[in-house]
């Protein structure tokens, strides 16, 4: 192990000198394992969100094609993208990305079937009836998981039900038809792919506590139920400011001995820009404890970067001021946190 560690440093430090003598990161790190292949050595997948603008961008787009052996679409399988009048479906986002991710021989966690943001104006700008919505919800669902049927690994079915203080969050959903919504999405993506792995995905539940507890109580009593649900999703949009997760390994020990997968679904580590050497130093131990609190339990299956590059990061139009949150740089440069992970994973 001992001789792995320092062949492993002495790899990044051979990297950080091409790099500032201008080799390319893809050609610096060319002769290296991927992170989806150290993850595969595991059991585990390591893969990236991307959306569809930057897929004009072929230098991402090689990086996304060999590191990353699964894919998320970031946008264009949300309800906005694939329904945007009330039953006419565009898929046509959604099968780009399939689409490149199959010619890379590549999965996909299809992101969101169920969500309270990013939804057409023709669903939020009228009252429905209860059961007018269920047939609406129903119809959205079972249409986008039968396109999708076999080509997707698995779906983030109902995606940030909660408040932080556990109680159910004030959706146009939840306010027409009740906390059932959640049992009745899973079993009808279900019935429409029933080999489709299904989550239940949040952010701010990564540790223990009450937001993570309401998720532990709910997926007891679906399962109590009988309603299909297999996996559940910690987003993992983590901020230096905030401190770090200490309960992360425990809260996925925790869910997997209710028997489900757990998984690390949209990872990104912020900070306030410029960023700084001990910043970055303390981005990279992040993402290294992140990648090892996955490895140590057994049914956590995978992590997916919140894309992988600050080129297209989320984080700056979100929040003011931060930013430089990914393991590659915007030069797509690969920065301490891509090391980091890279020597959990070995």
């Amino acid at each position: 192990m001992r001789s792995t560690r320092t062949r492993l440093r002495l790899t990044g430090a051979l990297v950080a000198l091409l790099l500032s003598a201008g080799v390319p990161a893809a050609q610096a790190v060319d002769d290296q394992p991927t992170l989806a292949e150290l993850a595969q050595r595991h059991g585990r997948y390591f893969g990236s969100a991307t959306d569809n603008p930057e897929l004009t961008d072929e230098p991402y787009k090689a990086i996304l094609g060999t590191e990353f052996d699964m894919i998320t679409p970031g946008n264009g399988m949300k309800w906005y993208a694939t329904e945007p009048q009330q039953g006419v479906f565009d898929f046509s986002k959604g099968d780009e990305i399939v689409n490149l991710a199959r010619a890379n021989h590549q999965r996909v966690r299809g992101h969101t079937l169920v969500w309270h943001s990013q939804l057409p104006g023709w669903l939020t700008s009228r009252d429905w009836t209860a059961d007018e919505l269920r047939a609406v919800l129903k119809k959205h669902i079972q249409t986008e998981v039968r396109h999708y049927k076999g080509k997707v690994y698995a779906w983030d079915v109902v995606n940030e039900a909660f408040n932080e203080d556990g109680t159910y969050r004030e959706t146009i959903f939840y306010k027409t038809l009740g906390p059932g919504y959640i049992a009745d999405a899973l079993r009808w993506a279900h019935q429409a792919d029933p080999k489709a792995k299904l989550y239940l995905n949040d952010y701010n539940v990564e540790g223990t506590g009450p937001k993570s507890d309401a998720y532990y109580r709910l997926v007891k009593e679906l399962q109590a139920q009988g309603v299909p649900i297999h996996g559940f999703g910690m987003q993992a949009h983590l901020a230096l400011q905030y401190g770090y997760p200490s309960t992360l390994e425990d809260n996925l020990r925790r869910f997997s001995r209710l028997g489900l997968d757990t998984a690390l679904t949209e990872v990104d580590v912020r900070m306030y820009v410029p960023a700084d050497d001990a910043e970055l130093a303390t981005q990279a131990q992040w993402y290294r404890d992140m990648t090892e609190a996955c490895l140590a339990v057994r049914r956590c299956v995978g992590i997916t970067l919140w894309d992988y590059t600050d080129r297209y990061s989320w984080i700056p139009a979100f929040f003011d001021g931060e930013g430089a949150a990914l393991p590659w740089d915007e030069e797509l440069r690969p920065k301490p946190a891509y090391f980091a992970i890279r020597d959990a994973l070995q």
